[in-house]
């Protein structure tokens, strides 16, 4: 693995760090997307299952901001501590994060129990949704802890120097999950239940996978229970380091329920099902340009630092070149095959006719995302990394959210909330690609 950015040409610099972050991330959205497509080609329920999994989106988005929290707080001061060879406190931290996480896993799966029948109705469900719903969900939480302790403990593997194992905890549990789904789902004829068994067995694997390595002898910080008892200082110090990731999660969390809540009102259960592969296809399309600007991040800030300035142009032009052109790619592909598209995750005839134009109205313009990812990665290698956050809040709550309440009640309906969407990658995306351009890029020296 190459660690010295200010050699070799800056294009392939890039490419080698986005490849791996572009596989491993394709491999974790399909442990997600793999139950939708099953679920939604189960005969008679298919489509009503599909919205009731649709609606339990917001909650597993929640759980993974908060796994962010202290996760993306968590390894930047493990690694510091390591750096330092302050061997006992890099094992202190670890600890302090790994009760955080399973603290925070217990009340977010005892607060979704209590209230999950007012939540799933706040989010969007109907009487005939909330069925399928609840079928997922109070399976799905039994798996919180594992979910949220192997995705959070994941990065102190990687931090270690063992990326292959932490890529290994990601597969292991998108394996298991699509080689169970069918068995359980159809074979077993245990429908949404058995979607839901599959993830949360996949789940407990990976987290069995984690709990080994730092069980193991490669590793050289284990798990020590005079760490796991809480304090106060350092709990700061990881929650402060990590709130930028979580305001980024937690506002994806607020867009889809206000989506879901929209749909519903103008359009009913359909689609809010709708909605649910929209999601499913832009968390899919969007890796590669977003993996790409987080590629670029660390071949940003080396040659940065390097004074190597000419090379930090090179790397920006050459991600919002490469970045758009995939993108533009990726907008016509949804243009061209929008039916192709919805079928592979139903069989319901309306739901892909509806689908079809609802489909070509989000994605409009998906190009201008490229803009987005280009600008908030400039600004976090930079060390800019609060305007990063202003812009992703810009563009979903003072943007998106607002013209998704506002446009359906302006006459629209549905197709109002489809429309905030395009309108905000355009006007959110110029918006932090241009701030970036004229506040660091024109800014760098010659």
């Amino acid at each position: 693995m190459q660690s010295d950015f200010s050699q070799g040409k800056v294009w392939k610099n890039v490419i080698n760090q986005a490849i791996p972050l572009m596989v491993a991330q394709l491999i974790q959205i399909l442990y997600n997307v793999v139950d939708r497509i099953y679920i939604g080609h189960l005969p008679v329920i298919g489509s009503n299952a599909l919205t009731g999994i649709g609606l339990v989106f917001p909650i597993t988005t929640l759980v993974a901001a908060f796994t962010n929290l202290f996760s993306t707080g968590g390894v930047p001061l493990f690694s510091m501590a390591r750096g330092a060879k302050e061997e006992k406190k890099a094992e202190l931290i670890l600890g302090q994060v790994v009760s955080l996480l399973f603290v925070t896993s217990l009340a977010l799966m005892a607060l979704c129990y209590i209230f999950k029948r007012p939540v799933l109705f706040l989010f969007g469900a109907s009487e005939e949704t909330y069925v399928y719903a609840d079928q997922y969900l109070k399976i799905y939480l039994l798996g919180t802890i594992f979910s949220v302790l192997s995705t959070g403990l994941n990065g102190f593997i990687n931090a270690q120097g063992y990326p292959k194992k932490g890529m290994m905890t990601v597969m292991l549990g998108a394996i298991i999950n699509l080689i169970l789904d069918p068995v359980f789902i159809y074979g077993l004829h245990m429908g949404v239940y058995g979607a839901a068994i599959a993830t949360v067995i996949s789940q407990g694997v990976s987290f069995m996978w984690v709990l080994s390595f730092f069980m193991g002898k490669k590793t050289f910080y284990h798990i020590k229970e005079e760490n796991l008892i809480l304090k106060a200082g350092m709990v700061g110090k990881i929650t402060s380091l990590g709130i930028s990731g979580f305001v980024m999660q937690g506002t994806n969390c607020l867009v889809q329920v206000v989506c879901n809540k929209m749909l519903f009102m103008y359009g009913g259960d359909m689609y809010v099902g709708i909605m649910t592969v929209i999601n499913s296809v832009r968390e899919i399309l969007s890796v590669p340009g977003s993996t790409l600007g987080s590629g670029a991040q660390p071949v940003l800030g080396y040659n940065y630092g390097a004074k190597q300035y000419e090379r930090v142009r090179k790397a920006i032009r050459f991600t919002a070149a490469i970045g758009f052109l995939y993108m533009l790619i990726a907008w016509l592909t949804v243009i061209i095959f929008p039916k192709e598209i919805l079928s592979v995750f139903t069989t319901d005839k309306a739901m892909i006719v509806l689908g079809e134009h609802a489909l070509k109205l989000y994605f409009f313009g998906f190009f201008f995302m490229s803009f987005q990812f280009v600008g908030q990665s400039t600004f976090t290698a930079l060390g800019c990394a609060k305007r990063a956050v202003f812009f992703s809040i810009f563009r979903k709550v003072i943007i998106v959210v607002p013209l998704t309440i506002i446009l359906p009640m302006l006459g629209l309906g549905v197709e109002g909330v489809f429309i905030a969407e395009p309108v905000s990658n355009a006007i959110g995306g110029l918006a932090s690609f241009t701030t970036m351009y004229f506040t660091l890029y024109k800014k760098l020296p010659e």
